[in-house]
């Protein structure tokens, strides 16, 4: 027998964010160095996260983003995280008045358990930083 045969939708809107991203960690597991909280689901009910939005926030070198997903707990334990997905951020050699930085957006598209949080790393130290916004909804 299902246990949900009708749609779940989001009751409010939920948007977290970050900025100053700039230490590199290049490990693979979240157990160790520098990471970013981006994103905490509702402790009661959970959510939806629907993408991540980044942009330089000064000028930078070229990295990569790694996003993990934890289950609520330390994420010094390695069975806690996840390596969700990685997106290339291409360098940034000029921060203008006159044209808009590029916008990076990846999609997550899943709903996350009450407590569950999403982490970010970056695998190359960078000067100008990173911002990162979560586009998401608290069920």
């Amino acid at each position: 027998m299902p246990g949900n045969t009708a749609p779940i939708y989001s009751k409010v809107a939920d948007w977290q964010w970050i900025s100053g991203i700039a230490t590199a960690n290049t490990t693979k597991d979240l157990i160790s160095g520098t990471s970013y909280l981006v994103f905490t689901a509702d402790p009661t009910n959970g959510g939806y996260v629907k993408k991540l939005r980044i942009r330089h926030t000064g000028v930078n070198v070229a990295t990569v983003m790694r996003v993990f997903i934890n289950n609520g707990s330390v994420t010094t334990t390695v069975t806690n995280n996840i390596l969700f997905d990685e997106i290339g951020i291409g360098a940034n050699a000029t921060v203008s008045e006159t044209s808009a930085s590029t916008l990076y957006e990846l999609p997550i598209n899943e709903a996350l358990p009450p407590g569950y949080r999403i982490y970010v790393t970056i695998g190359t130290a960078i000067a100008g930083g990173l911002a990162v916004s979560t586009v998401a909804g608290k069920y």
